[in-house]
């Protein structure tokens, strides 16, 4: 009778496997629906694109992984496809200034085209000055950059629009992780982000699409506005100045960003090349895997984490929140990644216990 029983528990177990996996489309989006906060409205239209995006990228449609993509969607947008940015016009017209600056096109040549009469009569001017939304931004300055003269060659990298739709993804991740995108569209990636089903779908995508090892999913929050693998590289910089009593910036920047020389990090990991028998070029070479999930398995990432263990007498985080200071033309007040993860925290504790 054990043995029977012992049979029917372990049937039993893999049946409750089998039916974890087998979530249909139907059960997916009735728990997406079930969990999306109250005053949202079009609730079966979100389930849908959400529960397509899961699909797609064969993503365990939970109830943890659901919130978490909720959590993320409210605190960025409360559920607007295409929020509205308060001044947006003033913004956008500083930010081409800057920019414009930085590829040293001289600002009077920028007035000129934009005091020139556009396609309704009125200058791109003032019709900037009117934007409300970053995807009326956007195609009023795709508009622009095509109607003058020259305009793809003076103006064609300066547009101001960076991120956008309702998890405000970034349009360059969505370009560069557009392949099994699942809806047809005209060829504009861009123009994708700015939807519903393709803003959802590529944040989904920069939310869950990569493997960490988190105990919790503040950290992936925190990678979710400062770049994938932030908060373990953040906790990888103060093992290092642990072992090295050097202070370093916990930003997760393992390398100087658009640098041949080493930053602070990289000058700390030399003083115990030596110690590791690794010459720089070794250390350097580990270090550039820190975009990735493979840092981990290195052998500079394992022994500064085993020196930092011995050093503490316990094991030392694997993970903690970046102290990144968030800048953005958008952001009027000081704000860090930290604040973030643990406003979308909030968020998602209070999905969980539905």
């Amino acid at each position: 009778m054990t043995g029977l029983m012992l049979v029917l528990l372990l049937l039993a177990g893999c049946a409750g496997q089998q039916a974890k996996q087998q979530v249909t489309p139907e059960q997916a989006r009735a728990r997406i629906a079930a969990l999306l906060p109250a005053n949202v409205g079009d609730r079966q239209g979100w389930a849908r694109d959400i529960e397509t995006a899961f699909t797609a990228q064969k993503l365990d449609p939970s109830p943890s992984n659901i919130c978490a993509v909720l959590a993320v969607t409210e605190q960025e947008s409360t559920f607007s496809a295409d929020p509205k940015v308060p001044n947006l016009g003033r913004i956008a017209r500083e930010e081409i200034d800057r920019r414009a600056a930085r590829v040293y096109v001289p600002k009077a040549l920028v007035n000129a085209a934009l005091d020139t009469r556009s396609t309704n009569g009125k200058t791109w001017n003032q019709r900037l000055a009117a934007v409300r939304s970053e995807r009326e931004l956007s195609q009023l300055y795709d508009e622009l950059i095509s109607s003058l003269p020259l305009g793809k060659s003076l103006l064609g990298g300066l547009n101001p629009v960076r991120t956008g739709g309702p998890m405000q993804v970034s349009i360059d991740f969505a370009e560069a992780h557009a392949a099994g995108y699942p809806h047809a569209h005209d060829g504009s990636l861009r123009n994708e982000v700015f939807s519903r089903r393709g803003g959802m779908y590529f944040g989904i995508a920069h939310l869950l699409g990569y493997p960490a090892n988190y105990d919790q999913p503040l950290y992936r929050f925190a990678d979710f506005n400062a770049g994938w693998y932030a908060s373990r590289n953040a906790a990888f910089q103060s093992a290092l100045s642990r072992v090295t009593g050097v202070q370093l910036a916990l930003d997760g920047d393992l390398i100087a960003p658009g640098s041949i020389l080493p930053g602070s990090t990289e000058k700390a990991a030399r003083r115990l090349g030596e110690q590791f028998g690794m010459r720089n070029p070794t250390l350097r070479s580990q270090l550039e895997k820190g975009d990735g999930y493979e840092f981990e398995e290195t052998r500079l990432y394992q022994q500064v984490f085993a020196l930092a263990d011995k050093a503490a007498g316990k094991r030392v985080p694997r993970a903690v929140l970046p102290g990144i200071e968030l800048k953005s033309p958008k952001i009027t007040r000081q704000l860090t990644t930290a604040w973030f993860a643990k406003r979308v925290d909030e968020r998602y504790q209070r999905c969980m216990k539905q």
